[in-house]
Parts: C-alpha cells; sequence; structure tokens
C-alpha cells in the first residue's frame, strides 16, 4: 500500500486528501502463489490417477514433471534465486527424460526430485513460538516431502534402494546446509550455542547411520534376530515400524530449530538437520517390497514419535535457559520477536 496526495479544487480552500492505493506487488505475488498451488494440486492428481490406476499410463510421468518444476521454482523463490530460469530448467529437463525414457535419465531425475523436495520441505518452515506451531511446521515439511516422494516414484526410477536413499539424504543435507550457511550468516553466525547443536546433531546423524551399518556387518546373529523381531512385531501389529532417522534426528531437530529460529537465527543450523527427515519420507516410496500404506504409516509414526522427543528436547532447552520464576514461560514468549518473512517470500 502508498499514498498519494490529491490537491483540492481551490488552492487554500478544499484541504488536501490523502488516497491510500493498494500496490501491485501483493496482488502479484498471491497470483504466483495461487498459480504454482494449481500446479502442485494438478501434478498430485496425475499421480494420484496413475496409482490407482486411472487414465492414460504417461499421467506419472507428467505429474513428476509438474511437480519437480513447481518445487524447483518454489525453492528458488524462497532462497533469493532466480525462480523462472530454475523452474523453466526443471520443466525442460522433466520433459527430455520422458522423452528419451531411459533408465539412467529417469534415475538421476528421481533423486533430483527426491533432493529438491526434502530441501524446499525445511525451507517452507517458519519460526515457531510454542511448541504447537513448531509441530505444525512439522507437519507442513512433511506434506511437502510426502508429495515429493509421489513424484519421486512418479520418474520409475530403477534403484538400489540402499544407495539411493544414502545419496538423497546426503544431498539433501549438503543442500539445506548450504542454504542455512547463507541465512546463518556463514560460519561466524554460529556463536558457542550454535556450534554445540551442530556437534550434537552431527553426532547422531552419526550414530543413527553408522550404527545400522555397523549392526549389519559386525553385529551378532541374535542381537541383529531381537531387533529384527521388535520391527517384525511393530508391522504386525502396528502396520509399519517408524523410519528411525526421521524418528531420532530429522523431526526432533526440525522442531526444536523452528522454535529456537523465533528467539536466534542459531535455528536455521538445527534446521538444516531436518533435512533428514524430508529426505527418509521423499525416498520412502522407493522400496518397492513396503507397500504404500506401510510407508503412510511408518512417516505418521515417525513424525509423532519424532515430535514427543523434540518436545522434550525443547523443555530441556528452555529449562537450562528460559526465563526462571512465576511466568518464566510466558516472559520468555513475549521475548520471542526474532521476525522472518512469510512462508510464501523469499528468506533473502
Amino acid at each position: 500500500m502508498h499514498e498519494e496526495v490529491v490537491p483540492g479544487a481551490i488552492a487554500g480552500g478544499t484541504p488536501e486528501l490523502t488516497v491510500t492505493v493498494p500496490d501491485l506487488e501483493p496482488v502479484q505475488s498471491r497470483l504466483l502463489v495461487a498459480v504454482w498451488l494449481l500446479v502442485v494440486t494438478a501434478g498430485l492428481a496425475a499421480l494420484v490417477c496413475a496409482l490407482v490406476p486411472v487414465g492414460p499410463a504417461w499421467l506419472d510421468g507428467v505429474g513428476a514433471v509438474a511437480i519437480v518444476s513447481a518445487y524447483s521454482w518454489g525453492l528458488a523463490a524462497r532462497t533469493g534465486g532466480r525462480p523462472v530460469v530454475f523452474g523453466v530448467l526443471a520443466l525442460v529437463l522433466g520433459v527430455l527424460v520422458l522423452v528419451l525414457d531411459q533408465d539412467y535419465l529417469r534415475t538421476g531425475a528421481a533423486v533430483m526430485t527426491c533432493v529438491v523436495s526434502a530441501v524446499l520441505g525445511v525451507m517452507a518452515t517458519t519460526p515457531a513460538v510454542k511448541f504447537v506451531r513448531a509441530a505444525r511446521e512439522c507437519v507442513v515439511a512433511v506434506l511437502v516431502a510426502g508429495i515429493g516422494a509421489m513424484a519421486t516414484i512418479g520418474f520409475d526410477p530403477v534403484v538400489s534402494v540402499a544407495r539411493f536413499e544414502y545419496v538423497t539424504l546426503g544431498l539433501a543435507l549438503v543442500g539445506a546446509f548450504g542454504v542455512v550457511y547463507r541465512l546463518g550468516a556463514g560460519l561466524h553466525g554460529l556463536g558457542r550455542r550454535g556450534l554445540v547443536v551442530v556437534a550434537i546433531g552431527g553426532v547422531v546423524l552419526a550414530v543413527t547411520l553408522l550404527y545400522a551399518e555397523m549392526l549389519r556387518r559386525y553385529g551378532s546373529q541374535g542381537m541383529v534376530d531381537q531387533l529384527l523381531d521388535g520391527v517384525r512385531w511393530s508391522r504386525h501389529h502396528l502396520g509399519a515400524f517408524p523410519r528411525p532417522i526421521e524418528t531420532v534426528l530429522g523431526i526432533p531437530a526440525l522442531a526444536w530449530g523452528c522454535h529456537m529460529r523465533a528467539r536466534r537465527r542459531q535455528g536455521w543450523w538445527l534446521c538444516a538437520f531436518g533435512a533428514a527427515a524430508t529426505a527418509s519420507v521423499a525416498n520412502a516410496l522407493v522400496n518397492p517390497a513396503i507397500s504404500l500404506v506401510e510407508c503412510g504409516l511408518s512417516v505418521l509414526y515417525g513424525l509423532v514419535v519424532g515430535l514427543v522427543i523434540g518436545f522434550v528436547v525443547i523443555r530441556a532447552d528452555l529449562a537450562l535457559t528460559g526465563s526462571r520464576g512465576q511466568g518464566g514461560r510466558r516472559l520468555e514468549e513475549a521475548a520471542a520477536v526474532r521476525p522472518e518473512p512469510p512462508r510464501t517470500a523469499a528468506l533473502l
């Protein structure tokens, strides 16, 4: 909005009028958001129809191209890049993949789609003064990554499941930290607190990844069987088993990071570890041995358990660093006024 001064009909007579004129930029921004949502909805509808299946066989490819193009546009716009360039580039590459129809091209497109979805899921979050808001932001990130998961398999990749998961997780973390490096004002913006939380996140990530690999290679058969029995029990009685890296690291880090971002910019470094959750969600459907229902339940269970862990971590953080005494929590929440652009605006 801006103001224009309209002079009176007679000089010195009728007083000047101040007229408020709406700016065109907010209208254009809302229009772009509406078009973006329309493209994502159309792409998702095509993917669902292909999954049922209903309609022609090429619907999954078209839906995947629509999603990755919109997501590339959205990620570039959110991170202060060139959305037109990256959106059109993703569209052109996606169409070429469908036309050439080579396994290695489809697999590469699936990797790109998975990584872009994972990073966008993290970047689409906003600061959270209260835990309830932090939980909502985690749900938003998971939904974004979940749509990306359907687009990922829409390219029909030919993959080794474990290798695909490791590659997409690594690239998503690199991409998230690359953006956060700019948002967090570089390494010197970490501070002592930021160094501590990044070190904790790095240790949890290493332990989560290495433990499974070390157990598979060097663990005793009895221990492996005992752990597998727990997984089988959960799958038999609950329908699924939570995805470990989403549950232990990704969701707690994203919830804590969004909560911290309302207070300190170091929260962005924690949010970067949230890519472990969004990447895990985005590549969840790649394994053909797991049904769609089981994939959905495993993501849901990981989200719920991860939020419980995140709540405990946030409460411990507030107990150690928050305001004390009567009404301390309200005082701490009232002081959490660090501003950030809204969800549909550029962060940089």
